[in-house]
């Protein structure tokens, strides 16, 4: 079948962010034909380049969401009208409404805001489609003006109220951009029409493409979300106004719910960002939980040597950043030393940015404060039970060397979504100490101790109960790689996604029936090969029916006259 994969932000690019999972998932399934639309995030992103693409990607179409789209589209007085009354409708939704499980609105009330709210988006996706482009309109005086009327309208919600005029042109920037794809020429029969699934690997704006591939053409949509876009929204910016959050916020909220409604499928990737799609709208029936695929090789030689470890080393890997806590873990490290004087804690990565940078300076400091550099003799040089480094060198050239280096594996977070470093330590048999946050419990299930985030006593407790029993550790780490192995490895996310891929397709109707000289369907018109995976034809063949094979025409197919018996014999 071919497939139309929508990124942000991702795969191809070599800095994307789901990169990894998506081309896994690209060369995994070699039968099928995919088309990349990927919107990129920043210039740098594009500067880096792309991955290298296997052979079944046919076709790659990019877009950008971090600069200044100028259309060049003039709109007439009747264009004008139309943006100006989908948009201040919209702008009416975010400001008047608030999410369903906060209000406790009615279900009436709710489904009447949602379809408000997809009149208004389709409205506006109508209006580009037909005028070539809205990218000028969406940052034009006239959106401006409409959020304000709609801030300052009766009923208006309290922090929309509030909004001044610097947040009023913050959003209709960022709505700006999250409505891109409305301008986007990707929706015809040469695009995504073309497609037999859409693929979103994300929700939000790369969402939104499939939604309107949808719309306009009514291909089906699955959506794969790792980490779910309104979640990701309420943690981030927080310079951010309170008004500036909260429009956002009901925008994103929107869109979810929206996309949620008309997606055949949701795959979250874990329980977590499950419920977090439950809370948003999404239909139960149609989610299946699919597990992140991860790499298994590179951990394989240090899985199965569990007793090269340091029995006396916590090794801490990741991206040092302040939602890790770092300083709580050294906190509690300062605890084990007083019941484990022998311990080391060797904290692995590199900054994120320069916020990480700034932290990872403060740790240093808090570290050299709680443990003055210790020496063996009166002769010999003093060390700092707590070193900071990072991958790459001599000493730990791979992640899988940092697992190894130590027999116990800690992750202190705040704030986690899938915890990919600590399925890579159960991958290398470690036993693990982690805080309860995100999908944590989910992925370690009973092979490891898991404490309150914020909590230094407990986590100091719970890393010395294990530096003691040495064979619970053994017992555990076995248990944890066995785990890895049955559920996150790349082969079972790869078998998930062809099974939902061949059951979406089965459930989809033909697009465009086959007809017959009277102008009505033509029952059995597709064969039944039409539903067996693989390339019939040249892959380049355009597509007359869903699912259909290659060789189709664009044209509706139009039934021959019979031939007799004998006349087929003369």
């Amino acid at each position: 079948m071919r497939i139309g994969l929508l990124t942000e932000g991702g795969y191809p690019y070599v800095s994307g962010e789901a990169g990894l999972w998506c081309d896994r998932l690209v060369r995994g399934l070699g039968q099928h034909q995919f088309d990349l639309y990927a919107l990129s995030r920043s210039e740098r992103q594009e500067a880096d380049g792309w991955v290298p693409l296997p052979p079944q990607v046919s076709r790659v179409r990019t877009a950008p969401l971090w600069d200044t789209v100028e259309d060049g589209v003039a709109h007439g007085r009747r264009a004008r009208r139309r943006f100006a009354e989908c948009y201040g409708e919209l702008a009416a939704i975010l400001c008047t409404s608030t999410p369903k499980d906060s209000s406790g609105a009615s279900e009436e009330a709710s489904a009447l805001e949602a379809d408000r709210f997809a009149s208004a988006l389709y409205g506006l996706a109508e209006l580009a489609r037909d005028e070539g482009g809205l990218s000028g309109a969406l940052r034009s005086e006239t959106a401006v003006r409409a959020l304000e009327r709609a801030c300052r309208a009766p009923g208006a919600h309290r922090s929309a109220r509030e909004a001044r005029v610097p947040d009023l042109l913050a959003v209709a920037a960022r709505l700006e951009r999250a409505l891109r794809p409305l301008s986007l020429d990707w929706y015809e029969d040469d695009g995504l029409g073309a497609v037999d699934l859409c693929h979103a690997t994300s929700g939000g704006t790369a969402a939104l493409s499939g939604l309107l591939a949808r719309y306009f053409r009514d291909v089906p949509l699955l959506v794969t979300e790792y980490g779910v876009r309104l979640r990701t929204h309420y943690l981030t910016d927080p310079d951010a106004s309170p008004a500036t959050r909260s429009l956002l916020a009901a925008f994103h909220a929107r869109l979810a719910a929206e996309t949620y409604r008309h997606a055949s499928v949701i795959t979250p990737g874990n329980t977590h960002a499950r419920r977090w799609q439950e809370r948003c709208g999404a239909d139960r029936a149609k989610l299946r939980t699919v597990h992140p695929g991860m790499d298994a090789t590179p951990y394989a030689e240090v899985g199965e040597s569990p007793e090269c470890a340091d029995p006396d080393t916590l090794v801490w890997v990741g991206r040092v950043e302040p939602t890790k806590d770092l300083v709580t873990l050294l906190h509690a490290f300062a605890e084990i030393r007083e019941e484990q004087p022998g311990a080391r804690l060797r904290i692995v990565g590199a900054p994120a940015g320069p916020e990480g940078a700034a932290y990872l300076a403060h740790c240093k400091g808090l570290a050299a404060h709680l443990f003055p550099d210790e020496a063996d003799g009166p002769h010999a040089v003093g060390r700092n039970p707590v070193s900071f480094e990072e991958t790459g060198g001599p000493e730990l050239p791979s992640r899988a060397d940092a697992y190894a280096a130590g027999a116990l594996v800690v992750l202190s977070s705040v704030v986690e979504g899938f915890p990919t470093g600590l399925v890579e330590a159960m991958f290398c048999g470690r036993a693990t100490v982690s805080t309860d946050v995100g999908a944590v419990v989910e992925a370690i299930g009973g092979t490891g101790l898991v404490v309150p985030p914020r909590n230094p006593r407990a986590l100091a407790e719970a890393c010395v109960a294990l530096l003691r029993d040495p064979e619970r550790r053994e017992r555990l780490g076995a248990a944890a790689r066995a785990r890895a192995l049955e559920l996150f490895t790349v082969e079972q996310n790869v078998a998930a996604f062809h099974g939902i891929y061949l059951e979406i397709l089965a459930m989809t109707p033909v697009r465009r029936a086959a007809l017959d000289d009277t102008g009505g369907p033509l029952p059995f018109a597709v064969p039944a090969e039409a539903r067996v995976p693989g390339r019939w034809a040249d892959p380049t063949t355009r597509v007359a029916s869903r699912g259909g094979p290659r060789w189709a025409t664009d044209a509706p197919a139009r039934a021959t006259t019979p031939v007799t018996v004998a006349e087929g014999a003369r």
